[in-house]
């Protein structure tokens, strides 16, 4: 029996569900997101459907983080960033290897979201990235 998807995803469906990389599946993690992925005019896509407001979401504090940590470190910082991405070093994972950060890197940013801006740079100057 097919299920009807949830509103955000049957918009997706409707519009990307004939790619040939369309896929769509339900986390089993708490929210129960929905996760569709395909691709479009030559570009990856990722579209993630939850309950949960946005500014409550983990990959939306991840996303802050990141932002105020490039602006704060400077060219320098976002140089050591991006040679790590292009070395197919996933984003987060590349924060916390430029930052030396202990444990799990998703984790170890989620918990840089509420700290400051001089608790950042303390952090960024630690690992010589110093503006």
């Amino acid at each position: 029996m097919r299920r009807r998807p949830v509103h955000g995803c049957r918009t997706c469906l409707e519009h990307f569900g004939e790619s040939e990389s369309f896929a769509i599946y339900q986390w089993s993690a708490k929210g129960r997101p929905v996760i569709a992925t395909f691709e479009a005019y030559g570009w990856p896509f990722e579209i993630f459907v939850s309950s949960t407001p946005v500014q409550d979401q983990t990959g939306w504090r991840h996303f802050e983080v990141e932002k105020r940590l490039l602006t704060l470190g400077g060219p320098t910082f976002h140089t050591a960033i991006c040679a790590l991405r292009a070395e197919g070093v996933k984003t987060e994972p590349a924060f916390a290897r430029a930052l030396k950060l202990e444990r799990d890197p998703y984790t170890a940013l989620y918990n840089l979201f509420s700290t400051s801006d001089d608790q950042l740079n303390a952090v960024l100057r630690a690992q010589g990235f110093a503006v």
